[in-house]
């Protein structure tokens, strides 16, 4: 089969692979109908050193199972599913307790003898615990939607819900990219920016592109902020009476957005960070210690929210899938990769 290689910074090619086969009795096959490139794929696009063994890219999918293997029961050949950024044996601790990205037995796509989701197909291991039936076919135009509950509607639900998002709360957002935007939904989803015998707060979304953050009021963002550092801050308490904002998601993963979240935040208010981080030392001291603030995130466990958010795809109450704004043919994927790498596309979809 063809499938995404990853050689080096810059250097995405797509190559004949082996094709993948039910190795275990937990298995699944699956042909791929939908995949993408996410945010996170540009940080070893942009860094990865020369490798003569390139691993394949992606972890986001749709795709029909083709095989699976004596053990599965969940879905059979025929059914469309959609896998989440990580797969998970569903069983372990963890998976009982939601966080199925620190399953026992789980692990990341592309390694480790696992395909990646940017290919005409991929072995799924535990598929009972991995893959969900989507109740669509795959002619759907919930597709783009549907394929988001792999990775980014589920890490912008997870920013909100960690940070506690409440009805009738003011909310910050920093970053309009696809996971600012999807935090957007999240929290407009909890009741932030919605009329409530609460209140209605503001959602607040910090953002320097027009076409996003556009697209972020159509989401549901009550204000747009496009300034940066401490301009940006002195808006956004210009907006919240001077208290910033109790709940701040920070959707970028840079030192500088998390620095820009401490200072919008509302004393004893709560910032979740789920844009993988690009530092290594927290710049929170001394200073937010005497504020109270809290700050929780981390990865998203996709796969414990999926069940939670599809209905409001398949109502139509949300539409998540808008965050796709190129389309590319698998052979074309690099082009993709340069799209996204020079901002001229905001979510690329790769169909195989």
């Amino acid at each position: 089969m063809r499938a995404t290689l990853l050689h080096q910074a810059g250097d995405v090619r797509v190559a004949d692979v082996a094709d993948p086969k039910v190795q275990q009795p937990t298995d699944a096959v699956v042909r791929i109908v939908l995949g993408c490139i996410c945010g996170s794929d540009l940080w070893p696009y942009k860094s990865q050193p020369f490798t003569e063994h390139p691993r394949q890219m992606g972890h986001e999918f749709v795709g029909v199972v083709e095989e699976t293997g004596p053990q599965v029961a969940t879905v059979k050949p025929g059914d469309l599913v959609v896998a989440p950024f990580t797969y998970s044996d569903g069983t372990c601790e963890y998976c009982r307790a939601g966080l199925h990205t620190s399953c026992e037995h789980g692990g990341p796509w592309g390694v480790n003898g696992v395909d990646g989701g940017q290919g005409q197909a991929a072995r799924v291991p535990y598929a009972d615990g991995t893959l969900v039936k989507l109740p669509v076919g795959e002619d759907s135009g919930l597709l783009p939607d549907l394929l988001t509950l792999s990775d980014v509607l589920c890490t912008g639900y997870h920013a909100a819900r960690t940070a506690g998002v409440r009805a009738g709360e003011s909310v910050t957002v920093i970053g309009d990219g696809a996971v600012g935007l999807s935090a957007v939904i999240a929290a407009k989803l909890l009741g932030a920016g919605v009329p409530h015998a609460g209140g209605q707060g503001r959602i607040v979304l910090m953002g320097r592109h027009t076409a996003r953050t556009d697209l972020g009021r159509e989401f549901g963002a009550t204000d747009v902020v496009t300034a940066r550092g401490e301009e940006g801050v002195a808006a956004v308490r210009e907006l919240t009476g001077g208290h910033g904002t109790p709940r701040v998601l920070e959707c970028v993963g840079l030192k500088d957005a998390l620095v820009q979240a401490a200072g919008v935040v509302r004393d004893g208010g709560t910032i979740s960070r789920v844009g993988a981080p690009q530092y290594s030392e927290v710049p929170l001291g001394f200073p937010e210690f005497l504020r109270n603030i809290t700050l929780t995130g981390g990865v998203a466990p996709a796969r414990a929210y999926i069940d939670e958010l599809m209905p409001h795809i398949l109502d139509g109450s949300i539409r998540p899938g808008r965050v796709f704004d190129r389309t590319v043919p698998l052979e074309d994927v690099a082009e993709g990769y340069r799209l996204m790498n020079d901002r001229e596309a905001l979510k690329v979809v790769v169909r195989p």
